[in-house]
């Protein structure tokens, strides 16, 4: 059974095991070198590493509006995913979903990401978007059997080189107020 719960900073090192097992199985088109240095980078605070990458696209004052939230999926005591999101006003983004490989198939990445929306939705988040390299057939089919549309691609830079990124985007269903 799959426990997920916030994230602490002494998961850290399980984050990083996380994101290295998942890279390193999803992007064989990124340097192997380029992987390491990266998840050394993005996941040195677990906590802070939520912004990586999003302070130069927020206005300066925005910054402040920003909730950060990193959860960890657990499975007997071991942690086996993770994913990190962000609200901004009425948009949540979902910057990272990442599942040991060994946990593929289990519903990991659906516990994770349905924790996650709740919490979207208790920010009140309406529309949700999820980043991940263009190349991740496995994200790419995740997120459409998860009622996202692919609706912009962007470039993102991974060591020193570029790489298109999928956006992917769901609008989150409202109850119109009735009980």
């Amino acid at each position: 059974m799959t426990t997920v719960r916030p994230a602490f900073d002494a998961d850290a090192d399980d984050v990083r095991r996380v994101a290295r097992r998942a890279w390193h199985d999803a992007y064989d088109e990124l340097d192997p070198e380029a992987i390491e240095s990266t998840i050394d980078d993005w996941y040195a605070d677990p906590l802070g590493a939520a912004l990586h990458g999003w302070a130069g696209g927020v206005p300066a004052n925005d910054l402040d509006d920003i909730e950060a939230t990193l959860l960890v999926a657990e499975q007997d005591g071991d942690i086996v995913g993770f994913t990190q999101g962000i609200t901004l006003q009425t948009v949540g983004t979902i910057l990272r979903l990442y599942v040991d490989p060994d946990y593929h198939r289990e519903r990991v990445g659906t516990a994770l990401y349905e924790h996650l929306r709740e919490i979207f939705e208790a920010h009140g988040v309406e529309r949700i978007r999820a980043l991940d390299l263009a190349s991740n057939e496995k994200s790419r089919r995740f997120f459409l059997n998860h009622g996202f549309e692919r609706s912009n691609t962007r470039t993102v830079t991974i060591g020193g080189e570029p790489y298109d990124e999928a956006v992917f985007s769901r609008e989150l269903e409202t109850d119109g107020g009735e009980s």
